[in-house]
């Protein structure tokens, strides 16, 4: 059928093609978020370039921007209400300089919890004060290995040193390192071979980070019926210090922790080790060794995950600490749930999380926090009537 108004036709095909550009946009600053973040550096007690990047996000999409004694980002958005925090951990696992060797090589303390597998024969920037050095974790040569340690993991507590290529202490000292220099994996951020896949260092947890600065401007315009505290913490890995201390300032009624989840869909994860897989949607934390979260808001988060029709998977694992545990503790006792994004390969130097499970966990924060008014939190927070 010939079209009787081309006119109409140009402009329809018009606005389709704005929008689909809208969308690649939205997406793609969503990817440059997402690389800014994870490419950032920001060992446990080091956060500095990532709290720059999280306070000038935050900032123009806040009613009130702070910090506590450590160095917590927490922004502020609605006057009344219950008060609910959001938190998300900016350090990542990462290493400290100890010693200059009189040949040049340097010994480091590690920070946060590592493998030994995971810090051999890698690559790291170290910051010094002169800037960026690159170094290489030393790595048994196989031709050097005996027969009957063939096949055994390296030991690192004792052995683990960097090679910046320097001769001497003095040339190391030249290139502005010294003791007390953080270090920080070398990895970049990657969209992985086309799919909704990417990989990077530090998911764990600029993960969160990014899902708080992209709820941050879904909240700045709208309304909700809470005062929502976005916590940016750091020293997670070295013990949840900054949550303890921004819990203390924020005094929240109920918390929300964003993390990463842990993967079983990997040849190597046995059935009990953990529940999630990549690509399933977001995960609940049940149980880990560090936290046991309320049970009402568990229940709150799984039915507003139907509501929405968002998959939530249930995750329970042994070996795992996170935020929660200092801020459940807090101002009497918090309601406190872990929501996380599932990733294979976290405290190593590449991590990959799924595009749609990193989408699928921001709607279903934005759902629940939309429920939180004050009648909802009173229930939360009721122990009379369980």
């Amino acid at each position: 059928m010939k079209n009787r108004h081309p006119l109409r036709s140009s402009r329809r095909i018009a606005i389709l093609f704005l929008a689909a550009c809208s969308t690649v946009v939205a997406q793609d600053q969503t990817v440059d978020l997402m690389r800014i973040l994870t490419e950032a550096s920001g060992p446990p007690g080091f956060e500095e370039p990532v709290r720059k990047i999280m306070a000038e996000k935050m900032k123009p999409l806040a009613d009130s921007l702070s910090y506590d004694g450590l160095g917590s980002v927490i922004a502020g958005q609605g006057k009344s209400g219950p008060r609910v925090m959001i938190d998300a951990h900016m350090d990542e696992l990462g290493a400290m300089v100890r010693r200059i060797t009189p040949d040049g090589f340097l010994t480091v303390q590690l920070l946060g919890y590592w493998l030994d597998e995971a810090v051999v024969g890698q690559r790291w920037t170290i910051q010094g004060s002169q800037g960026t050095v690159h170094a290489v974790s030393g790595l048994r040569d196989a031709h050097l290995v005996a027969d009957a340690d063939t096949g055994k993991l390296l030991d690192t507590h004792d052995t683990l040193f960097l090679d910046v290529g320097a001769k001497s202490d003095e040339e190391v000292r030249h290139m502005g390192i010294q003791p007390g220099d953080p270090v920080t994996p070398d990895s970049s951020f990657a969209i992985l071979n086309g799919t909704k896949n990417y990989v990077a260092k530090a998911w764990d947890d600029r993960v969160g980070c990014a899902i708080m600065i992209e709820l941050m401007k879904r909240f700045a315009h709208g309304t909700h019926p809470n005062q929502l505290f976005y916590a940016a913490t750091v020293q997670e890995e070295t013990g949840s210090r900054g949550a303890h201390t921004a819990a203390d300032v924020v005094k929240p009624d109920v918390a929300i922790v964003l993390e990463v989840g842990i993967t079983r869909d990997v040849p190597t994860a046995k059935p009990d080790d953990a529940q999630e897989i990549l690509g399933g949607g977001p995960g609940i934390f049940l149980f880990n060794q560090s936290q046991q979260p309320n049970l009402k808001f568990v229940a709150l988060a799984r039915d507003t995950a139907r509501q929405k029709g968002l998959p939530l998977q249930d995750e329970l694992v042994l070996g795992y600490g996170d935020d929660a545990a200092e801020i459940q503790k807090s101002n009497g006792g918090v309601p406190t749930i872990t929501l996380v994004v599932p990733t294979r390969y976290t405290h190593g130097h590449n991590s990959i999380i799924n595009r749609d499970d990193y989408d699928r966990t921001m709607e279903l924060l934005a759902a629940l926090l939309e429920r939180l008014d004050a009648q909802t939190v009173k229930q939360v927070r009721d122990f009379e009537q369980r």
